[in-house]
């Protein structure tokens, strides 16, 4: 028979058993919060080291990559950075936007861009951005120009049946307009509108690479070239992959041989909608619909383009 005794010891072990288990249960989600809330690059802020950045896919200026860069500038143990590029272009104000960004940190740490797969068109204005380009001798790079397209689907209408009418404040309102054909008025305006961001291309690119801005213009006729070809037109530095990029950065930046490569990446979201977006993109990924979550991502593009292949 139990004694009233044991049941008060009984009562006092399973309350300590208790405490024990919220205790853990504490921690764990402090540890849980603490791993969600860890920046996607690790512990990246204990030793001087090198960061790795990569800008990959669409370019379209997003801000927690412009934040990631300054972050990158403002840090005391960042003592140089390799951009890792593999994008076939953007937006021309989003690439703009990277552009002076990748300018801003370069004015603190030394930066050097490795050109991989595509850099082209607005992977290119990245790349530019860097004191030291190093590409593949297959990488696909250049495309130097500025696009500006839209459908024209007014005879589909018209099979249709379908008459769309417009009131607007001008003539020009809205134009070129998807439901007839261009005016010369409306091609005139765009193309006025495309050239001024062909000439800041143009420009940036002269400036960059330290050639006469007629070379730049012959050069810039849209085609794409091979890192081979352009390094003999000196749109590059050298052929080469990270390491080349490293052997620059200790010998001419003169930064330490030791210096450990540490990636850095936008943080993850922790709200409910980015894990949603996070879940999204993994079931994308394991179900290989990679190039429908791409070809998504392209249909929300508008305005001035820098995009190798805009259409595929």
């Amino acid at each position: 028979m139990i004694t009233e005794a044991e049941l008060v010891v009984d009562r006092r072990r399973m309350k300590r058993r208790l405490t024990l288990w919220r205790i853990a249960a504490v921690l764990l989600a402090v540890v849980a919060i603490a791993a969600l809330a860890w920046p996607a690059g690790g512990p990246r802020s204990f030793e001087n080291h090198i960061a790795r950045v990569r800008i990959d896919g669409l370019i379209t200026g997003d801000q927690k990559t412009l934040d990631l860069l300054d972050e990158i500038s403002r840090s005391r143990r960042v003592q140089g950075v390799i951009l890792r590029i593999d994008s076939p272009g953007g937006t021309t104000a989003g690439s703009e936007a990277l552009y002076e960004q990748i300018r801003k940190l370069a004015k603190d740490k030394p930066v050097a861009a490795v050109m991989d797969t595509v850099a082209a068109s607005g992977g290119y204005i990245a790349a530019i951005a860097a004191d030291r380009i190093v590409a593949r001798g297959n990488t696909i790079t250049g495309s130097i120009g500025v696009i500006f397209s839209f459908p024209e689907v007014s005879q589909l209408l018209a099979t249709l049946g379908i008459k769309m009418e417009e009131i607007k404040s001008g003539d020009l309102k809205a134009e070129p307009s998807p439901y007839k054909p261009v005016t010369e008025k409306a091609r005139e305006v765009s193309q006025a509108m495309v050239q001024d961001g062909f000439e800041w291309f143009t420009g940036l690119v002269a400036e960059r690479r330290g050639l006469p801005i007629e070379q730049v213009r012959t050069l810039s006729d849209g085609r794409v070239y091979t890192g081979r070809q352009a390094l003999k037109v000196k749109l590059i530095d050298e052929i080469g992959g990270e390491e080349a990029a490293v052997k620059w950065l200790t010998e001419d930046r003169k930064l330490a041989a030791s210096l450990r490569i540490v990636d850095w990446a936008p943080s993850r979201s922790t709200g409910a909608t980015g894990l949603g977006f996070a879940v999204g993109d993994t079931l994308l990924r394991v179900l290989g619909f990679e190039r429908l979550q791409a070809a998504a991502e392209r249909a929300q593009l508008d305005g001035l383009l820098v995009l190798w292949h805009p259409d595929l």
